[in-house]
């Protein structure tokens, strides 16, 4: 058996390390070609750890590839997720400086907020609608410590998802009183139209994103819990930002989550 070229906590290390410096580093698949997604996940796991060390606290998860175009792109079959922070909020409407990212873009999403645990094996999407108290619009502000966004799928999945920070709604909406596969949204760069998208583009319905990541966390001896924020999955592709950028998205049924760059 080939050995490894460096190991999983080295890899952690210069990911978190590239994190705080806000500075891009190589792929992590050309560093270790033989990185597979379960070291991807523990590299991601290793660093959740350091963060929680460091005070950080944990307010709910990301999923993410759970477009069939990414899915291809990337030759899977299923979506990945990352861990979600209290730091990484900003309220409807805010301010990111760009000192807190490296090479953003922007997505449109379906927040999830859960009343109830949910823990695999075997949770379904009617599970998902038992255990949510209400969903929200949503943006996720994607990001990579990856050069140029050189990503593989255990690249980004050992960076946290590409995640970096988010953006709730004010309006507070109840599962079944939308139906989320049909919920269109249009995202505006600028107040232009980037580009528009419906809830099914998202594995046919974004609750079963969130069914999917219960079911993979009980494989990783994790659950989802009480009081989580769930961001269910990009409706769209994800437009770069830049200083002085405006971003709004308009979802049917749910209103309207705006952020802008300084």
């Amino acid at each position: 058996m080939e050995e490894k070229l460096i190991t999983n906590e080295q890899l952690s290390m210069a990911l978190y390390e590239s994190l705080k410096k806000r500075k891009t580093m190589k792929p992590l698949s050309m560093t270790n070609t033989n990185l597979s997604v379960e070291d991807a996940y523990d590299i991601q796991m290793r660093n959740v750890k350091r963060a929680l060390e460091e005070g950080e606290v944990l307010t709910g998860k990301k999923i993410g590839l759970t477009s069939k175009g990414m899915q291809q792109l990337l030759n899977i079959t299923e979506p990945d997720f990352g861990h979600l922070f209290k730091s990484m909020e900003i309220e409807n409407g805010g301010t990111v400086s760009l000192d807190r990212a490296i090479q953003p873009r922007v997505e449109g999403e379906i927040a999830f907020v859960l009343k109830e645990d949910l823990e695999g094996p075997g949770v379904t999407i009617e599970d998902v609608f038992e255990a949510t108290d209400y969903v929200c619009a949503a943006i996720e502000i994607v990001d990579s410590r990856i050069e140029d966004w050189q990503i593989k799928l255990v690249d980004t999945i050992a960076d946290n998802g590409s995640s970096a920070l988010y953006v709730l709604g004010d309006n507070k909406v109840g599962i079944n009183d939308v139906s989320l596969p049909e919920v269109e949204m249009t995202l505006y760069k600028n107040g232009e139209v980037s580009n528009k998208g419906f809830g099914k583009e998202v594995l046919e319905n974004p609750a079963m994103g969130v069914a999917w990541l219960a079911n993979k966390l009980h494989d990783l001896g994790d659950s989802l819990k009480k009081g989580e924020v769930i961001l269910s999955g990009a409706f769209t592709v994800s437009p770069e930002a830049a200083a002085g950028d405006e971003f709004r998205c308009e979802f049917s049924g749910l209103g309207v989550v705006e952020v802008k760059f300084k």
